[in-house]
C-alpha cells in the first residue's frame, strides 16, 4: 500500500480557499453560556457569523459544552484571528 502524500495540497492550491465559509468548534464549561458567547466573540473579531449555523452539544457528564459555528472570512489571517479570539476567552478550553 502506497503512503498518502499530502505535500502536494499546498503546492497546487487545494485546501483552505479564501474567501470562504468555515466552521469552528469551541469547547468549554457548560455554565459559561457558550452558545451565545462564541458567536459574540467571533463578531468582535470582525467576522461575519452565520447565526443559523450555531449548534451545541453537552458532554456526557454535563460539565462541558461544545459549540460549533460557521462564519465567513476573507483571509487566513481572519481565520487565525477567529481561533485566537476564542482561545483568549477564559471560558474556552480549546478550539478545533
Amino acid at each position: 500500500m502506497q503512503p498518502i502524500d499530502f505535500s502536494g495540497a499546498k503546492r497546487d492550491g487545494k485546501g483552505f480557499q479564501f474567501p470562504g465559509e468555515f466552521e469552528i468548534t469551541a469547547v468549554g464549561h457548560a455554565s459559561a453560556n457558550l452558545p451565545t458567547h462564541v458567536p459574540q466573540l467571533l463578531e468582535r473579531a470582525g467576522l461575519h457569523v452565520l447565526h443559523e449555523s450555531v449548534r451545541h452539544r453537552h458532554s456526557g457528564g454535563g460539565n462541558f459544552v461544545s459549540v460549533t459555528v460557521s462564519f465567513r472570512c476573507d483571509s487566513r489571517e481572519q481565520y487565525e484571528a477567529a481561533h485566537r479570539a476564542l482561545r483568549e476567552s477564559p471560558d474556552i478550553r480549546y478550539t478545533m
